[in-house]
Parts: structure tokens; C-alpha cells; sequence
């Protein structure tokens, strides 16, 4: 479906520029647009949950292989241990996939691209079903992980242009609410699915769902068209400012300490919060919930503006996870608080470094917006690693977090750095 696009909102006047805090107005870079031109939908709203839909196939395909590690083990042969290589070769696959994917498909149309990348994560996933032995298993899930950055990248540029400039963050944050979402439904009937039927099935069920998003997104998504001046040398070109590389670290650094608790979250449950291996699933469920409650808070936080936003969020993360393990051996009540914050403050910083990059990346969108999955995901295993060398050394369960609290305020750092940074840019900008 074609439809024609609105003239383009006025430019802003000068000195709206990287480092300067856009976000409390539509403000739009004077040069470039940071979303492409605006796309006029009759079908908004669906467009977000076609895009949403794909979200929710990707967090439950990311997230069930943890809860079905001893089925995957024993349907291929291997040990528990080395089953968990299975969930590092899906996130390689996004480090990997998220800019080379982005950057490849810079000059197809936006909404072509979503078609492709989620119908490749179809076949992938419906390879993972089908594998038989270990070595197929890890080249399966690798392929699976491939379009996870790059969708999320480009259909957060796709849902920021169906909307007014003001409220491209709540754009973003209702696509990425599907992945929230996923840890609430998906991932719990899945992990039952695979319990009972076989470890196959919900990588099958995830490619029909990965089915249906091609078909939704076919139907609902209005033509987006590429950036006319998108090369594979202009999507590099953002990696040249420094911005950029401020935005990637404030969430590698950042996620990377709640990462730092939330990859032992079930032992630090049990063990410094009393509470039996029964109830972890309902824990998992409540720090879903509180992902989605946090995705749905982005939108208004941001109106503090984009990088004041992103301070504030850090700091009370920085905040939550000092208080993290206190909070969970005092009472159980405040445990599941502890777990629900840990879950929402997080997922409201998401969309905000999104749009984010969107904005410091100039004529770089597609490989910027997808860079920030891959950073998470890194921040995903920085935070693991860092973890556990806290519990190697004896520490217990209640460090993990207080490391995840120090991550945090080096986040806050970076981020002010990234203002002062900014405004020191726009400073000489203007003097000349």
C-alpha cells in the first residue's frame, strides 16, 4: 500500500545539534532528518502492532532456549553446560546481524527490508526445529539471532515516521512493547510447550509467528522509502561521530549492570530470598510485566527531553540496584517490588537510546538504530561475565547487583559527558 507523504515539517532553527537536548520539542536536524521523511498511514495503529507482532516472535525466540536448556541438552546429546553455548550463538548472531544486515539493506525500501529480515527469521527458526544434532543447533540459532538487530533498527525508523515528531519515542517504545510482552506470554507457554511436547516445538511455533508478522506487515506497513542518499559509506559515517559512540556505550555499560543481576536472578531468588524453584516462573512473569510497564513509561519520561530522560532513568536504576539485594533478603514482598523495578526501569530507557542514535546518527540511521541491539546484547554478557567473577571470588548472591549499581553510575557519567560533550559542540558551532 502506497500512499503519498506529507510535505516535511519545518527545520528547526540552528544550533539543535549532536550533543544539544532535542527531544522536548519536535525538533529535527537542520541538515537531516533523523527518521527519513514523515509516512502518512491510514492504519497506524496496526502498523505498530504488525510491528510489535514481530517483536513478540523475536523476545520469545530469544528468551525460551534459557527455560528449555536441559530439553536441548538431552534432544542433541550435549551437556547443560554446553547447551547454554546455544543461547551465545543467538546473540552473536544479533551482534553480527545488526549491522551488516542494517548497512546491506540501507537503499532497499524500509518496509521491503522488514519483509525480508522476518521472513529469513522464519527459515531460521524453522531450521532450529529441525535440527537434529548440536553443530546444526548452534548454525540455527546463529542464523536466527542475524535479523533481531536490524528489525528492531529499522522498524523503530519505520513506527518514529508514522507519528508526529513528538511522540517518536512512544513510537519506538510500542514496538519494542512486543518483546516485553513476549516475557509475560510467549515465553512461558513456549518453555510449557517444549516441556511437554518436545524442545522443537517453539521454535516452530515462533516461525509462524514470524509468518504472521510478514503477512501483517505486508498488509498494514505503508510504503517507507530508503534514504535517497543512503550508502554503505554514509551508514559508516556515523560511526565517526562521536555521539554515536556515546549513546552505544551509555548502553553497554549501563545494561550491562542489570544484566549483572538479572542473569542470576533465579539463584538469587532462591538462595538470598528464601523462595522455592516454583515460583521463579510468576518471578520471571512479574519482571516481564514491569518490561512492558516501563516500555509504555518511556514515552512520557522522554518529554524531560531525550538525554535529561536517559540521566534520570540511569540514576534511579543506579539507585534500584544498590538497593537491589537488600530489598530481596529483607521480605519476599519487597523482592517481587525489587524484580518488578528491575524490569521497568531498564525497558523505559530502551526506546529513549533508541531515538537516541536516531538523532546523533545524521545520514547513519539504519546501522545506528540497529547498533543499539547489539549493545544490549554485549551488555548482556559483560554483565554475566562480571557476575560471576563477583560469585567466583565467594561473594554472595547480593553482589551481582551492587556491581550492576556501580555500571550504572559510570552510565550516568557517560551520558553527562555526552551533554557537556554536545553543548560544547554547539558552543564553536554557533561562533562561527
Amino acid at each position: 500500500m502506497t500512499e503519498s507523504a506529507p510535505p516535511a515539517p519545518a527545520a528547526p532553527a540552528p544550533g539543535a545539534l549532536d550533543g544539544a537536548d532535542r527531544s522536548a520539542a519536535p525538533a529535527i536536524d537542520p541538515m537531516v532528518d533523523p527518521v527519513g521523511p514523515p509516512v502518512r498511514s491510514t492504519h497506524t495503529n496496526l502498523a505498530l502492532l504488525a510491528l510489535a507482532i514481530g517483536g513478540f516472535a523475536i523476545g520469545t525466540t530469544e528468551f525460551v532456549t534459557m527455560g528449555l536448556l536441559p530439553e536441548v541438552a538431552a534432544g542433541v546429546g550435549i551437556s547443560i553446560p554446553t547447551a547454554g553455548h546455544v543461547v551465545s550463538a543467538y546473540a552473536a548472531g544479533v551482534v553480527v546481524g545488526a549491522p551488516v544486515l542494517a548497512t546491506l539493506g540501507s537503499k532497499m525500501p524500509r518496509k521491503t527490508l522488514l519483509l525480508w529480515l522476518m521472513g529469513g527469521f522464519a527459515v531460521a527458526n524453522g531450521l532450529s526445529a529441525l535440527a537434529s544434532s548440536y553443530g546444526l543447533l548452534m548454525a540455527a540459532r546463529f542464523l536466527s539471532g542475524l535479523p533481531h538487530g536490524a528489525y528492531f533498527g529499522v522498524g523503530a525508523l519505520v513506527a518514529a515516521s508514522l507519528v508526529p515528531a513528538h511522540r517518536r519515542t512512544w513510537a519506538v517504545s510500542m514496538m519494542i512493547t512486543g518483546l516485553t510482552v513476549a516475557n509475560i506470554v510467549g515465553v512461558p507457554l513456549t518453555t510449557r510447550l517444549g516441556q511437554s511436547y518436545g524442545w522443537q516445538w517453539p521454535y516452530a511455533a515462533v516461525a509462524v509467528l514470524a509468518a504472521i508478522t510478514v503477512l501483517a506487515v505486508w498488509r498494514w506497513v505503508p510504503f517507507c522509502p530508503p534514504d535517497g542518499g543512503a550508502t554503505m559509506r554514509s551508514e559508516f559515517s556515523a560511526l565517526r561521530r562521536p555521539q554515536v559512540w556515546f549513546a552505544l556505550a551509555i548502553g553497554t555499560v549501563g545494561f550491562g549492570g542489570m544484566f549483572a543481576t538479572f542473569s542470576y536472578i533465579s539463584p538469587t531468588m532462591t538462595e538470598l530470598g528464601g523462595f522455592s524453584k516454583g515460583a521463579i516462573p510468576l518471578i520471571l512473569a512479574v519482571y516481564g510485566v514491569g518490561m512492558t510497564a516501563g516500555a509504555m513509561a518511556s514515552g512520557p519520561v522522554s518529554r524531560l527531553g531525550l538525554l535529561r530522560g536517559i540521566v534520570v532513568v540511569m540514576g534511579t536504576i543506579a539507585v534500584m540496584l544498590a538497593l537491589f539485594g537488600p530489598a530481596v533478603a529483607a521480605s519476599k514482598w519487597l523482592a517481587v517490588v525489587a524484580v518488578f523495578m528491575l524490569g521497568l526501569l531498564p525497558s523505559a530507557l530502551v526506546p529513549m537510546l533508541q531515538t537516541r542514535l536516531m538523532d546523533v546518527a545524521h545520514e547513519g540511521q539504519s546501522l545506528a538504530a540497529a547498533l543499539n541491539h547489539s549493545t544490549l546484547n554485549l551488555a548482556n554478557a559483560l554483565g554475566a561475565w562480571l557476575g560471576s567473577i563477583v560469585l567466583s571470588a565467594g561473594l554472595g548472591y547480593e553482589w551481582p547487583s551492587r556491581l550492576g549499581a556501580v555500571l550504572a553510575v559510570l552510565g550516568v557519567g557517560i551520558a553527562l559527558a555526552s551533554g557537556i560533550t554536545g553543548r560544547r559542540s554547539a558552543q564553536v558551532a554557533r561562533t562561527r
